[in-house]
């Protein structure tokens, strides 16, 4: 999958200059009639109208100032992994909650990277991502009022989703679906019904479709985790439909709100259908 070339910056070619307007351009800027300026190219359309009525079918897009935010380095140290932070920031007494999650990465070759359907409790969502070239990233929340609110970040980063992935197949394969969960509990968190954050990361090379091998040349077939589900007990905590934008070796932490349920349980598929599972005692009541 490539880039519209809509949504690619332009590059406008220099035309040959005949050498009579070479002399007139040389004496002009001899005898201070002016400075040349440089040609500039044109400035890139803004793919975010486009992108926005074909994700969201048409519907409208509130401000989410003040609702949603986006966490991004301005400038990421590696584009194949930027971290991404999510937060449902509603002002107190707002009685809405949050539904769903998107990350649209706008310059990507697939823009959407994730959308996260979320249960109680969870006001954060932390995970790693690949950015192709300097973008605008927009975070899309569904609120509990039917409403859609759009927050964005500008991240300078390139080449991420085509970065050679950090294990060589034979490697990454061997350890293909293995889970590793996190929680994040501490005595200084207060009651057991208090909020508390937790973190899925499992052993996965998230090819993109864009990367080569590096002996072969040859495109590496795009395969990933495609969907993503945290229970507790019987309760979704979290389920993510991903793209190829998720980074190598998928890294989520999130909120949630214990329930008194005596384990977590997580299911993952990728795109050729494997599915892999895990099951986790929940943090004993504190």
């Amino acid at each position: 999958m490539t880039f519209d070339s809509t949504y690619k910056r332009g590059v406008r070619s220099m035309t040959h200059v005949g050498m009579k307007a070479l002399w007139v351009a040389a004496l002009a800027a001899a005898l201070g009639w002016g400075a040349a300026r440089p040609m500039l190219a044109a400035e890139p359309a803004d793919p975010w109208p486009e992108l926005a009525r074909d994700i969201f079918n048409g519907r409208e897009l509130a401000d989410g100032a003040g609702l949603i935010a986006i966490d991004m380095p301005y400038r990421a140290e590696d584009a194949a992994i930027v971290p991404v932070t999510l937060r449902a920031t509603l002002p107190q007494g707002d009685t809405r909650t949050v539904k769903a999650i998107t990350i649209v990465i706008d310059q990507n070759p697939a823009p959407v990277a994730a959308t996260f359907q979320v249960g109680a409790g969870v006001t954060m969502i932390s995970t790693r991502v690949r950015i192709d070239s300097y973008t605008n990233v927009h975070a899309v929340a569904e609120l509990s009022d039917g409403r859609l609110y759009a927050s964005a970040t500008y991240v300078k980063a390139s080449g991420g989703c085509s970065a050679p992935t950090a294990k060589n197949a034979e490697q990454a394969n061997a350890n293909v679906g293995q889970m590793r969960f996190r929680q994040f509990a501490k005595p200084s968190d207060g009651p057991v019904s208090g909020p508390r954050e937790a973190q899925i990361m499992i052993r996965h090379p998230n090819n993109s479709g864009l990367q080569r091998d590096q002996v072969t040349l040859l495109y590496i077939p795009a395969f990933f985790i495609r969907e993503l589900r945290v229970r507790q007990g019987d309760q979704l905590v979290l389920a993510m439909a991903g793209g190829i934008s998720i980074s190598e070796d998928p890294n989520i932490r999130f909120s949630y709100l214990p329930n008194g349920a005596a384990t977590f349980e997580v299911e993952a598929v990728d795109t050729s259908g494997r599915i892999f599972k895990g099951e986790w005692p929940a943090e004993p009541a504190i």
